[in-house]
C-alpha cells in the first residue's frame, strides 16, 4: 500500500483561511474597478495598440520580442504538466509550505510568477502606439 504524506489539521486551516482570504480581495477588487472591457470589435476603428486580455497580455509582450519566443513559454507549461514525473522531484516528507526537499521547485514557480508579473506590468503600462516601448509616459 502507497504510504501517504503527513498532514496536520492546523496546515488544512492555514489553506482554508488563505483562500477565503483570496476570494474575498477578489471580490472587494472586482466590486472597487470595473473590468477593462471595450466596445465590440469594429473594423473601420481599430484600437492602437490593441492588446490581449488582461491575463493574457504577458505573452502578447513576450512574442512581441520574436515569433520564436512562444517556444519557452510552452517549455516551462511542460515542465509544469510534467512536474510530477520528472526525475529527482522528491515526494515532501510532510505537507508545508517551501518543503526543503522541494526547494528548486518552489524558486522555480516563484520566478515564473515573478516574470509574469513583469511582463503583465511592462504590457500594460509601458506599451504605446504600435507596441513601441514608452518608459513613463
Amino acid at each position: 500500500m502507497k504510504e501517504y504524506v503527513k498532514s496536520s489539521p492546523v496546515f488544512f486551516t492555514l489553506i482554508r483561511n488563505a483562500m477565503a482570504g483570496a476570494i474575498l480581495v477578489v471580490l472587494v477588487l472586482a466590486a472597487l474597478f470595473p473590468a477593462p472591457l471595450l466596445e465590440p470589435a469594429d473594423l473601420a476603428d481599430v484600437p492602437n495598440p490593441s492588446r490581449a486580455a488582461w491575463f493574457l497580455i504577458w505573452t502578447q509582450e513576450v512574442v512581441s520580442y520574436s515569433k520564436y519566443a512562444i517556444y519557452p513559454i510552452i517549455f516551462v507549461g511542460a515542465v509544469f504538466a510534467y512536474l510530477p514525473w520528472l526525475p529527482r522531484t522528491q515526494p515532501a516528507e510532510r505537507a508545508r509550505w517551501f518543503a526543503p526537499e522541494q526547494r528548486w521547485i518552489n524558486v522555480l514557480t516563484l520566478l515564473v510568477f515573478a516574470i509574469i508579473v513583469i511582463l503583465t506590468v511592462v504590457a500594460l503600462y509601458f506599451r504605446g502606439e504600435n507596441w513601441a516601448f514608452v518608459p513613463f509616459a
